[in-house]
């Protein structure tokens, strides 16, 4: 992989995770009626986590012009480990043994699904 794609495909997957935290946050202060979802409308952090989104899905379709698909998304897994780290800085959130365990299965399985001899 060129360093392109590598940049790429990571800011994506650092986007999604820091999305993910946005729309934790946002969810803190919307409501789940025909009113809370018309305020939901104008709440800046789901505003902002919607365009950290729409970044993020900019940035796949670079990686994807030149990275093939079974190559470049493996790698949107790590998030499944970037998320509950970041959940740990900013939200507060518990971070345990079996997140960092997680995450070696994972970082595991992508280097197996995306080797190349």
């Amino acid at each position: 992989m060129s360093l392109s794609q590598v940049i790429f495909i990571s800011l994506t997957v650092v986007a999604l995770a820091t999305g993910q935290i946005l729309f934790k946050l946002a969810s803190t202060s919307v409501e789940f009626s025909m009113a809370g979802l018309m305020n939901a409308m104008v709440n800046v952090k789901l505003i902002v986590a919607l365009v950290v989104y729409a970044g993020a899905t900019v940035l796949w379709l670079f990686a994807l012009k030149t990275t093939p698909l079974s190559v470049a998304y493996p790698f949107t897994a790590m998030a499944f480990f970037i998320v509950p780290v970041l959940a740990h800085y900013f939200l507060g959130e518990t971070l345990n043994w079996n997140t960092f365990a997680g995450a070696a299965l994972i970082a595991a399985g992508v280097w197996v699904s995306v080797y190349q001899q």
